[in-house]
């Protein structure tokens, strides 16, 4: 018993995580966690994409 209100609270907030907008800037996260560098260690450049480096 009692926990109807603590229940409703939960609910409520669980209601305004779901369904609120949560304006996130992904490039600025992956500015600030160095995800950028990682980007390149999962997708090694082309072969296509070194030849155009090299003729830089």
């Amino acid at each position: 018993m009692g926990r109807g209100r603590a229940k409703a609270k939960q609910t409520k907030v669980a209601r305004q995580l779901k369904y609120t907008n949560h304006n996130i800037d992904y490039d600025r996260l992956r500015e600030e966690l160095g995800a950028d560098t990682r980007s390149e260690e999962i997708y090694p450049p082309t072969p296509s994409e070194q030849e155009s480096e090299r003729g830089r």
